[in-house]
């Protein structure tokens, strides 16, 4: 007999609705030395929604030791959009970007690009494993105060994003001995004599 009740999404499947990733490197390959946090220049990344799934979207990115982060504003979550958004953002410090650890949302099917553009190793983590990547999910948090669910992102200019940014590396920060992130990792930039414009 039929049901009128609506069927309920299984969660935990086989596979993820999410689609595969091209070639996609699992974070178990990744080296060991980015666990430990001793060197500048292991990011994790992802993308924060805003008030519309087809609307513009934030690309956040931190460094693991310095907690630095990076927002770039993507038109929309396309692959392309995100990123050639990420690009703009890192190029100007990719000698300061040996990894980059993503989650496995459709929008960074393109990470050999980044890859290539940034002369970086990408990585993923597990599906539904977001403490692999908890920094980063952390971060997206102090951003959604600035920018909550109910924002619609399309309107944010690039200023205030920018301006969100400052506040989150200018911030002392317990973990970095009440140093800001910007101050540890502008150390790193001023030893390989890269010009950290914020």
């Amino acid at each position: 007999m039929r049901c009128k009740r609506k069927k309920k999404k299984r969660y935990g499947s086989a596979k993820s609705s999410r689609g595969s990733i091209p070639n996609r490197v699992d974070i178990d390959q990744r080296p060991a030395i980015v666990e430990s946090r001793k060197r500048i220049g292991d990011w994790e990344g992802d993308t924060i929604i805003g008030s519309h799934t087809r609307g513009a979207v934030i690309a956040s990115v931190v460094e693991r030791k310095s907690r630095y982060t990076v927002l770039a504003k993507a038109k929309n979550k396309t692959a392309v959009a995100v990123t050639e958004s990420i690009n703009r953002k890192m190029l100007p410090i990719a000698e300061l970007t040996h990894t980059i650890t993503f989650d496995n949302g459709k929008e960074f099917s393109l990470h050999q690009t980044l890859a290539s553009v940034l002369e970086a190793k990408i990585y993923f983590a597990k599906p539904y494993h977001s403490w692999e990547r908890g920094l980063n999910e952390n971060t997206n948090g102090l951003v959604r105060q600035y920018f909550p669910k109910k924002v619609s992102f399309d309107s944010i200019t690039e200023q205030e994003l920018q301006n969100v940014e400052n506040k989150l590396n200018h911030r002392p920060r317990k973990c970095l001995d009440y140093q800001t992130p910007f101050e540890v990792f502008s150390k790193s930039c001023d030893n390989m004599g890269i010009a950290l414009r914020i």
